[in-house]
């Protein structure tokens, strides 16, 4: 074989097939993902799910059940308004979706919310805005997950059946004013402190009150994320954003959909009290 057919041979050999060809044509139309969840995504992102499941149906939006979770993996080394404006983007997928269908079926009274949120919306979006951060900050995260267990752990179904009181202006704006600025300072909608609230003082009923913490929540989380953005600190991150939002609006619906009545309330409570104690051990743990 002369040196022309041995080159012709040659160049025949390394002319790529036409599989090879579609093959190059699918990655470029479809490249791979840049960035897949680990282990540990995974496990957050379940976690996030149970928890979205457990508050929405007592018409929480899970704030403090997220800080909780992500105190407890590596994303508590993440700056405080970090964690505070992805817990409250958090909070509006679960917090809409649980008032949606408490409204739905009926029991919102939005006189009742009406006093709470006019109050808690200048004071959650001041407390957004602020920047408290280090040691002051771990103090009010820790105090309120302490709050939540025992308030979790102390709840009963003594309030089912109740003697409905008015509310009085007096003690619902201050009340209303303080919750919102406690929530935009710690990263919550304040529905742990709400809830509640509304419980002892008899001024609603558990299904009421569960209405209207879920907007009182959705509204102090917009107000108090907006007051973060406008101070110039805007952190949230849309790759991490995206599957923990997935999750946590299927826990959402699922559990704003089967609400208290299928779900035994021991249970949940004794599941989210130890998570939020952990998390408050944590938290006392990087104080110290």
């Amino acid at each position: 074989m002369d040196i022309v057919g041995l080159i012709r041979l040659l160049a025949r050999e390394r002319r790529p097939s036409p599989w090879f060809a579609r093959h190059r044509l699918v990655e470029v139309l479809f490249p791979p993902p840049e960035c897949v969840l680990g282990t540990e995504e995974v496990l957050i992102a379940l976690a996030l799910l149970v928890v979205a499941t457990l508050y929405s149906s007592v018409g929480h939006g899970g704030a403090s059940g997220y800080l909780a979770i992500l105190s407890l993996t590596s994303f508590a080394s993440m700056e405080d308004i970090w964690l505070k404006q992805h817990a409250w983007s958090l909070n509006l997928i679960v917090a809409a979706i649980a008032f949606y269908h408490y409204q739905r079926a009926g029991h919102h009274i939005p006189r009742m919310s009406r006093v709470f949120i006019l109050a808690s919306i200048p004071m959650a979006f001041a407390g957004g805005y602020l920047l408290v951060e280090g040691y002051v900050y771990d103090v009010l995260l820790t105090v309120t997950l302490v709050w939540a267990s025992f308030r979790l752990f102390t709840a009963s179904s003594e309030y089912d059946e109740v003697s409905i009181q008015e509310i009085p202006i007096s003690k619902a704006v201050p009340a209303g004013a303080g919750i919102g600025l406690l929530s935009g300072i710690v990263g919550v909608g304040g529905g742990i402190f709400l809830s509640p609230l509304l419980l002892l003082k008899r001024w609603a009923t558990p299904k009421a009150a569960a209405a209207t913490a879920a907007l009182f929540i959705w509204v102090n989380s917009a107000a108090a994320l907006t007051g973060s953005y406008l101070s110039g600190e805007w952190v949230v991150e849309t790759d991490t954003l995206a599957p923990f939002g997935t999750a946590v609006l299927i826990g959402g619906f699922v559990g704003s959909r089967l609400g208290s009545d299928l779900i035994p309330q021991r249970t949940v409570r004794i599941f989210l009290v130890v998570v939020l104690m952990l998390a408050a051990a944590r938290r006392v743990l990087l104080i110290v």
